[in-house]
């Protein structure tokens, strides 16, 4: 699971005009699914200034590193390492495990989407990402340690777990 937020939002918004906020998140859901589609990843939703997509194993061997690729992308495509100032700030948070993926709802109302425990930890853990960083569990680091050796285990709380929760925070362009 993979969520990537525009932090700031409600100040940047306060100083468009609402189409030209529309056309910034615009920029950035193409930033997105320029970096999520080539990985195989099934956008779920775009929810106001943040995605969220998930990795089907049979679509990608090793979704992890493809979650993090495309997290990496999401930055790079937002300016980050570029020199300047980011044209958006984005964090992101990412978490692997297993999901209930399909539709949801009653009636005339339903939604395709994911639910459950892994993906309520990812969008914790991508709260916790400031600009520019990819905050990811220990599930997610034991399969992409070898490519960012060496980033330090942080114990954070995580809103509504029990135990403190063991993350890594990546941060591809300082």
């Amino acid at each position: 699971m993979i969520f990537a937020d525009v932090r700031g939002s409600t100040s940047i918004a306060e100083q468009l005009s609402p189409g030209e906020f529309a056309a910034l998140l615009n920029r950035f859901y193409r930033v997105a699914m320029d970096s999520l589609l080539p990985q195989n990843a099934i956008v779920d939703k775009m929810i106001g200034d943040e995605v969220m997509a998930f990795f089907v194993p049979a679509f990608q061997q090793n979704s992890p590193s493809a979650a993090l690729s495309a997290a990496v992308n999401i930055l790079k495509g937002v300016g980050n390492g570029s020199g300047k100032e980011p044209w958006l700030p984005v964090g992101i948070g990412i978490n692997f495990g297993q999901a209930y993926v399909g539709k949801v709802g009653t009636g005339e109302i339903s939604d395709f989407t994911a639910l459950g425990d892994t993906v309520n930890t990812a969008a914790r853990l991508q709260s916790h990402a400031k600009a520019g960083q990819i905050v990811i569990s220990e599930s997610v680091y034991s399969y992409v340690s070898g490519e960012y050796p060496g980033i330090p285990l942080e114990a954070i709380d995580v809103r509504g777990k029990k135990e403190t929760f063991g993350i890594h925070i990546i941060t591809p362009f300082e």
